[in-house]
């Protein structure tokens, strides 16, 4: 069997302070297959960027990998100097952020980034980079694409650069894109545009897509599977049916039942009391027991691991039984 187009193995993120070191992210452990649309949920703080982060090995110092390894297409990349990193990130991954003027060079226009992009990484002439740039800024939902490719990044509007920075991801056809927020400062009508053309390049292209939001709405409407993230760890992972209609977990659980229903009217929407833990102030065992309704004494003192949950897997004391363990 061929391994997955991307492989996260156990991954440890820390930042060192004059006060300890502050773990980010803690036995991260997934994989996405071609074609397959992995959606990254959960609150502020929870870990979801800062794992796209160390994917594409954009951690900022003093951050570092501490621990675990990830794979693409079989071939580890966390430990590969920086400019073998460089060359694999933009032909083999892209990434979309969500701070489009992070992301866009000010002193090039639009079509010159991108056309660069594409001659550095695709066997194409300049003539033939040329033409797909436009193409590609119409694909975005960039009107009148051809006249529009010689301005400069100042002026598109918030919502028009950031579907720049998409075709940006997009026009070298990596094999995964890394996708931060992609719809955050987009119309309704555009976020359907540009979920459209995420889903045709895993149809067309056997891209893989790791997903990163707030919305659950565009979760439900994008993805296969999804990992619902709570300080720094997977709290639920399984096909995005499943976890959002019985969700395993009861962080997941809460966050579905903050969402209002549309089949009918309700007067107050549950909500999950008290706050994420600071990274300087993590509990013992399970991240989640202090604000867990369910919590009982091993919550407290050990943290569990995935656990086979029916349907998904869930890091939750609750599923001892069906993962075959005794207390």
């Amino acid at each position: 069997m061929a391994p997955p187009l991307l492989e996260v193995r156990d991954l440890r993120v820390e930042f060192p302070t004059r006060r300890g070191v502050l773990t980010a992210l803690d036995g991260v452990s997934f994989a996405i297959e071609a074609g397959e649309v992995l959606g990254v949920v959960g609150e502020s703080g929870a870990g979801k960027s800062m794992t796209g982060a160390a994917i594409i090995g954009l951690i900022e110092p003093p951050g570092r990998i501490a621990g675990g390894q990830i794979l693409l297409e079989g071939r580890r990349i966390d430990d590969l100097p920086y400019e073998r990193l460089r060359r694999i990130r933009g032909r083999e991954i892209g990434a979309i952020f969500q701070d489009p003027l992070t992301t866009l060079n000010p002193l090039y226009t639009v079509g010159e980034q991108l056309e660069e992009t594409m001659l550095t990484h695709l066997p194409i002439g300049r003539e033939e980079a040329r033409r797909r740039a436009v193409g590609w800024l119409e694909r975005v939902g960039i009107p009148a694409a051809a006249q529009r490719i010689g301005s400069y990044p100042h002026e598109f509007s918030g919502g028009m650069r950031q579907r720049v920075v998409i075709a940006l991801a997009l026009c070298a056809e990596p094999k995964l894109v890394i996708a931060d927020e992609p719809t955050t400062a987009l119309d309704v009508s555009i976020q359907a545009q540009i979920i459209a053309l995420l889903k045709g390049l895993t149809r067309e292209r056997g891209t893989a897509v790791m997903l990163i939001t707030h919305d659950m709405g565009v979760i439900a409407e994008t993805a296969d599977r999804v990992a619902v993230m709570y300080a720094g760890r997977i709290a639920e992972i399984g096909p995005v049916r499943e976890v959002v209609k019985h969700p395993r977990h009861p962080y997941t659980a809460g966050l579905m039942a903050s969402i209002p229903p549309l089949d009918r009217r309700v007067e107050r929407l549950a909500q999950i009391e008290g706050a994420m833990p600071r990274l300087s102030e993590i509990p013992p065992g399970c991240a989640f027991h202090p604000r867990c309704p369910q919590a009982f004494d091993r919550c407290r003192r050990e943290r569990p691991g995935l656990l086979d949950a029916g349907g998904t897997r869930a890091a939750c004391w609750l599923h001892l039984d069906r993962a075959g363990r005794h207390a």
